[in-house]
């Protein structure tokens, strides 16, 4: 049986008029999956997933957020999160179908209000990938203060491969330095700047996104198959702060991945995505 793995790029256009990119992977006929990034990041975060959905028979679409990527930034700075809710809305009324909502960091603090705070189920499934209503503050201020960091850029991607690689001290190696061209913009001064708006950490976005009392209001009120998957070596949520999660959200699911810090996806993907689709078809969701 050949399996349809064939990926299209498609464009939405929010309430405030930004262009949102996204792209497809898969069969439109088979059951969708949304992935969210987290910030900082880009849709193609999810290129390895998207592939191994598409084959496991689900149908999927990545976006970039708002202001990351090739989606538009905001001028006006409307990075809150009544912004992210309305995108994700427009994105979802655009599917056939309600569809399995995977979101990462930020991606999965939006995910988490927009289903819990609805009093419908807009989506057949949650998966909440290394975040929860609370979260561990040192473990956010290091990945604040490395978005913060290299406002003048890089030389090279050499050097932008150099900065990651310290950041992310657990992986082996630099990585795919070629890959990192999908979260860098070459600007005419010729140095790489990374690819998503510095006006997203405004401290009122971040106040909104660390809003654990409304965080963990949303958690409770979710009715749809709930997953929380954790990097072992995360410094953000912690095994005491997903043991908390549980013990609010008793029906939620949990898989630790080994091997894996905050960016879970990214540090061990083969096992990361093979949790996802066990999770989706023992819900029975495929």
């Amino acid at each position: 049986m050949t399996v349809r793995t064939h990926s299209h790029n498609v464009s939405f256009t929010s309430k405030d008029g930004l262009k949102l990119a996204g792209e497809f992977c898969g069969d439109p006929k088979n059951p969708p999956v949304l992935l969210l990034h987290g910030g900082g990041q880009t849709r193609h975060a999810w290129k390895k997933t998207q592939t191994a959905l598409a084959s496991a028979g689900f149908y999927s679409l990545a976006m970039d957020l708002r202001g990351h990527g090739e989606s538009d930034w905001s001028e006006s700075g409307n990075y809150g999160a009544v912004n992210f809710i309305d995108d994700l809305k427009i994105v979802i009324d655009s599917l056939s179908a309600p569809p399995v909502v995977v979101g990462a960091s930020l991606g999965g603090i939006v995910t988490l209000v927009f289903q819990g705070e609805s009093s419908e189920d807009l989506t057949r499934a949650v998966v909440l990938v290394d975040i929860a209503p609370k979260v561990e503050s040192k473990g956010t201020e290091r990945i604040l203060a490395f978005m913060r960091g290299h406002g003048d850029g890089f030389a090279s991607l050499e050097e932008a491969a150099e900065a990651v690689a310290a950041y992310l001290h657990h992986r082996k190696g630099k990585g795919d330095i070629e890959g990192l061209k999908k979260n860098l913009r070459r600007r005419a001064d010729g140095r790489y700047y990374w690819h998503w708006d510095p006006a997203l950490l405004s401290d009122q976005f971040l106040a909104q996104v660390g809003d654990e009392a409304r965080l963990l209001a949303a958690a409770k009120n979710i009715r749809v198959p709930l997953l929380l998957v954790r990097g072992m070596l995360s410094d953000v949520v912690t095994a005491d702060i997903m043991e908390e999660f549980l013990k609010h959200v008793p029906g939620a699911k949990f898989v630790d991945v080994p091997s894996a810090g905050h960016m879970v996806a990214g540090d061990s993907n083969d096992v990361f995505t093979e949790s996802l689709i066990d999770f989706l078809r023992n819900s029975h969701l495929g």
